[in-house]
């Protein structure tokens, strides 16, 4: 079992927040029935590097945020954060799309793992997933 929580954005500014909020679409649409989940753990280098050294890295030099931005709406995301909780993994990525956004969804992973901020990756576990999607003619409704 993983455990991570929800927190505030670390290294997003208010303008990056708007973009992220504006462009976002919610979690658990129907239409949504490919995920991935990508636990990762960031080596000892990372976390020694003051805040605004890793924010540089992740942003200015990765373009992680911008990145992310790109490939909104088709690609909906949730970040949990599990260092603090003493967890395997600092952050556990929930990514959703639609089938048709699948090709999209690995470009976006591609050029996240080829960023400079990759190589602070010390673990990954890639987990894909894929559900058929509700059918309202044989769901059934509790009363």
């Amino acid at each position: 079992m993983l455990t991570g929580v929800t927190s505030f954005e670390r290294y997003v500014t208010r303008a990056e927040r708007s973009l992220l909020e504006g462009r976002q679409e919610s979690l658990g649409r129907p239409s949504a029935t490919r995920a991935a989940l990508i636990p990762i753990r960031k080596s000892a280098a990372w976390w020694d590097l003051p805040h605004d050294e890793r924010r540089a890295i992740l942003e200015e030099r990765s373009h992680h945020i911008r990145t992310g931005i790109e490939y909104l709406p088709a690609v909906a995301r949730r970040l949990y954060h599990s260092r603090d909780l003493g967890e395997p993994f600092d952050f556990l990525t929930w990514f959703e799309y639609v089938p048709d956004d699948a090709a999209a969804f690995e470009q976006l992973v591609e050029r996240l793992r080829s960023a400079e901020e990759w190589r602070y990756v010390e673990r990954e576990v890639d987990v894909r997933m894929t559900w058929d999607p509700p059918n309202p003619a044989t769901t059934r409704v509790p009363r």
